[in-house]
């Protein structure tokens, strides 16, 4: 009796969401278009770092070869951006990686995510808030802080801040407000504040490249006795050259110019409040990212032409640069952008926290009075109100510096599940074109179209390939020119069997860092058994059929690009410090107490489990 219980809450756990395609209609208002995504992808992920980041970069760690740094972190970004291009394509639906993980991996594994998600967002909004906060009372002269300093300190050193914020409690409030308005007006005063940022930042680009000069791009290991500023202190020169800090101080950038990339992703939130989702989400991921690599390029390289890279400030590196040009009037330039980047930043980090959270109560897996819309905005009020009230109380009362590395936990596990998605779904049997068309109404499909959506349907419900035997020959050499269970079941078990063997090879690369450079015999053993085995199941991967299901973006080099994405996103985990982890335990013990004492019982496909409309294969409905 106790094992049915277990297997019961097991298949509970499991259950995958049908994807309701008989509703074209929805809740939140459909008013969005591609300039819009682009400008919300582009102001979320170009934030103040571009300001701050390449200086700290470029002086600690690559040198001029910082724009090497952005090259490589901006092809791993557009790994993760192809893959959440694809969901866009064929979910077009609120909630983000939340909703991807549901459609293909399963309920606890999208709870996981969505939790995440939030954390992410929450702990976003409130350090930025402090940022923009810190940044505004630097320009005025700092009175803000010496007031709170004065009469609001808080004497609780290693859990509270040591002054209350009550700037940025106004600033998130303020934007919280602008939130329940509606879509179009947040989308407006994001579109002004990114044009202001991009405009500066190519100012600053064309300043550097006119001012600058290639000879700090070659400095000998000597040339450190060159002058800097009288208040700079020269940093360490390492070689000098192109490459002061070698290959592995390029890659040691990369890994930091990483982050910056991060928040394209609050794009995907908006499925349902897109005019046409299955084109404009791949687009406005694709074209964000294009546009924060150049950004970030042209404003590195512009620094690192303007001043040595060995004298740069890694606070402020940008004001100093124009000054040791002798343009210190562009510092004010400076501020301004920044102070949009921050504006842009912290809209993006609001705009999706609501979204994700309105998606999971509305599929009954946290409180469902959160998923209440507005009816004259079509905004999920209550949801917005929440989490900007919480992010507030955090902005007032944390210094968040210690939490900053929770966001990077949320952010990568997200892009790893993605990416696995991508790889199951792709070779899974029975797909039903109509599924994945659902924002596109009759009007926006021409007849060809039409036609072929029916005939694919068709053929999809009509014969199947018959069943295979498991033998090492079906698996290597499957017959099947269409997808199978069998297939789709072997596809399965090697992306569980990769993500072991990626997160094996990414523990002895990271933990096993010293064993590896003294040649220890186990350490090479794991690691390259680890990197065969998974070349290995990649190769198995590669030989079973894919799905024909028409879409308007597709991933492509499949399996590799979903692999490389995994492998990335879980080497940068395993590089948080051993406290990050703690409190991503601590969090996600909170969440599996919600899980199990409410939102197990009360999700909405725990009603959907006899629905004849099911496929036999669980997740996604048979639409006709």
């Amino acid at each position: 009796m106790g094992c049915k219980v277990l297997l019961g809450l097991g298949h509970q756990m499991l259950r995958r969401k049908v994807v309701d395609c008989s509703r074209e209609e929805s809740r939140l208002s459909r008013c969005l278009n591609t300039f819009d995504l682009v400008a919300l992808g582009v102001g979320s992920t170009l934030g103040a770092g571009v300001y701050v980041l390449a200086g700290a970069v470029a002086r600690e760690d690559a040198g001029p070869a910082i724009v090497v740094s952005f090259l490589i972190a901006a092809l791993a970004s557009v790994l993760a951006g192809l893959c959440y291009g694809e969901f866009g394509a064929r979910v077009p639906k609120t909630g983000s990686a939340y909703l991807y993980s549901y459609v293909t991996v399963g309920e606890l594994w999208a709870f996981i995510t969505g939790w995440n998600l939030i954390l992410s967002y929450i702990i976003g909004t409130s350090s930025v808030a402090r940022a923009w906060s810190a940044t505004f009372d630097e320009l005025i002269g700092k009175p803000i802080g010496e007031f709170s300093r004065k009469h609001m300190a808080l004497n609780a050193p290693g859990v509270l801040a040591e002054n209350p914020d009550i700037f940025a409690v106004i600033i998130i409030l303020i934007l919280t407000g602008l939130l329940t308005l509606g879509v179009k007006e947040s989308a407006m005063v994001n579109k002004i504040f990114t044009c202001v940022n991009v405009l500066v930042l190519g100012f600053i680009i064309v300043s550097g490249f006119v001012k600058g000069s290639i000879k700090n791009w070659h400095f000998s290991h000597n040339s450190s006795s060159h002058q800097c500023l009288n208040d700079t202190k020269v940093g360490n020169p390492g070689d000098g050259g192109f490459m002061p800090f070698g290959f592995s101080g390029v890659l040691s950038g990369a890994a930091t110019c990483f982050y910056a990339f991060v928040g394209f992703d609050c794009i995907a939130t908006t499925g349902e409040e897109v005019k046409n989702p299955q084109k404009a989400i791949p687009v406005g991921i694709v074209a964000s990212l294009l546009i924060c690599f150049v950004a970030y390029f042209g404003v590195s390289a512009a620094l690192t032409l303007m001043m040595p890279y060995f004298c740069l400030d890694t606070n402020s590196p940008l004001p100093d640069a124009f000054k040791h040009v002798g343009w210190e009037g562009a510092k004010y330039a400076v501020a301004v952008g920044s102070l949009c980047a921050l504006s842009t930043s912290l809209l993006g980090s609001m705009f999706p926290m609501p979204r994700v959270i309105y998606a999971m109560a509305e599929d009954g897996l946290l409180f469902k009075f959160l998923a209440k819309i507005n009816t004259r905005t079509k905004t999920p009020i209550i949801a917005t109100l929440t989490s900007g009230a919480i992010a507030a109380v955090m902005a007032f009362l944390f210094d968040l510096k210690d939490l900053v590395d929770l966001m990077s936990i949320g952010t990568l596990l997200a892009y790893s599940l993605v990416a696995a998605c991508v790889l199951v779904l792709r070779y899974q049997p029975e797909q039903p074109n109509l599924v994945y068309q659902m924002a596109r109404t009759t009007d926006e499909l021409d007849q060809v179209d039409q036609n072929e959506m029916v005939s694919t349907s068709d053929s999809q419900t009509g014969f199947l390939p018959e069943a295979e035997k498991i033998s090492l020959k079906s698996i290597l050499l499957p017959k099947n020119m269409e997808p199978s269970k069998f297939s789709g079941l072997v596809v399965n078990i090697s992306v569980s069997l990769i993500a072991i063997f990626i997160i094996i090879l990414c523990i002895v690369a990271v933990v096993g860092k010293e064993a590896l450079g003294k040649r220890e015999l186990w350490a090479i053993f794991v690691l390259t058994g680890s990197i065969l085995l998974c070349t290995l199941v990649t190769v198995i991967i590669w030989r079973q059929p894919e799905s024909k299901t028409k879409l308007s973006f597709k991933v492509p080099f499949l399996p590799v690009l979903p692999v490389l994405s995994i492998f990335v996103n879980v080497y940068l985990m395993m590089q948080l410090d051993q406290g990050t982890w703690v409190r991503f335990a601590v969090w996600m013990l909170i969440g599996f107490s919600i899980y199990f004492g409410y939102g197990v019982w009360h999700s909405e496909e725990a009603s959907l489990a006899a629905d004849q409309a099911r496929t036999p294969d669980g997740n996604l409905d048979q639409c006709k």
